[in-house]
């Protein structure tokens, strides 16, 4: 049986899934690449799926977001918000790229192509045109597995009005990108089912899928207010909506492949805010102490947590 791992956008918010997966080295005691054939992520997903195919341990991804996020989220955020008015973003997303390239030692060199375990890191070309960055295979257009990995991871996470737009060059043309949850990738579940099934060799039947959010919050008809207040929820709109969205795409065309886990969180959490690392800790300690991985492989899932 393969196994694919996807996890959702969400910022800082990947805190609650990097939390799962400590949980789950923990109970299985392999690292997050030896438990699954595939790994897909977008934006703080990416970053999570790019570190897990360098073979970073769940205990390093999570303390990097707890120890070295103000790295990433800088200046602060009095500064950041004023920045933004005035250029358009917050932050800089070569503080992503040397934080990356920092922690994933020799794999910071990486193409997409050098990881030992199958990648899909989404991202958005300033065109629209959608990327699914992807090794190299016969039955894909062999188009994306030559790019770096940590660019890749970048160019994912570079959210509209957080992060400057990041541009990679793709055949030798300059090629500006932002992050893949603009549009429906927030959630990758699907698109990593289609990658798998229709340009991979991975079938339906001996294939399980564990999906992971970032926490959400039901915010009910409370209406923003000011600009900013309009900005960020339009920004986590475009990011966040299509979780559900894609998870009944999966649960539809692709029936008891899929086991979905997503938390409610008790309060809004842009995915900026740092100051939230702790209460986000304690929220995905208390998600993780909730899985059993060894059940959650074992069982053929047919409806979502």
């Amino acid at each position: 049986m393969k196994r694919i791992l996807s996890i959702d956008g969400g910022g800082i918010r990947g805190i609650i899934p990097a939390c799962a997966l400590v949980k789950l080295e923990q109970q299985l005691g392999k690292p997050i690449r030896e438990c699954f054939d595939f790994l897909a992520g977008t934006s703080t997903g990416a970053l999570i799926a790019a570190a897990a195919a360098a073979g970073v341990p769940a205990t390093r991804i999570l303390d990097i977001y707890v120890r070295r996020a103000h790295e990433i989220f800088r200046p602060p955020k009095l500064l950041a918000d004023a920045k933004r008015l005035v250029i358009g973003y917050m932050y800089d997303p070569d503080n992503i790229r040397q934080v990356l390239a920092s922690e994933f030692g020799a794999a910071a060199a990486w193409t997409l192509n050098d990881s030992p375990v199958r990648l899909l890191l989404t991202a958005k070309g300033i065109d629209t045109h959608p990327w699914y960055f992807v090794q190299d295979n016969p039955k894909n257009a062999r188009s994306t597995g030559t790019l770096g990995l940590v660019d890749c991871a970048v160019a994912s996470a570079s959210a509209p009005t957080y992060f400057r737009p990041w541009t990679m060059r793709v055949k030798d043309t300059p090629t500006v990108m932002v992050d893949g949850g603009v549009g429906v990738t927030g959630n990758p579940v699907y698109q990593v089912c289609v990658e798998a099934f229709y340009y991979d060799e991975f079938t339906p039947a001996e294939t399980r899928v564990i999906s992971l959010g970032t926490g959400f919050f039901a915010s009910g008809n409370h209406v923003p207010s000011g600009l900013l207040g309009w900005l960020q929820w339009t920004v986590g709109a475009l990011i966040d909506a299509p979780e559900d969205q894609q998870t009944e795409l999966v649960n539809r065309h692709f029936p008891g492949l899929m086991k979905r886990f997503d938390w409610e969180l008790p309060r809004a959490i842009d995915m900026a805010d740092t100051g939230s690392i702790s209460s986000l800790v304690g929220i995905g300690n208390q998600a993780a102490a909730g899985m059993d991985w060894s059940s959650i492989f074992a069982a053929a899932a047919t409806s979502g947590t």
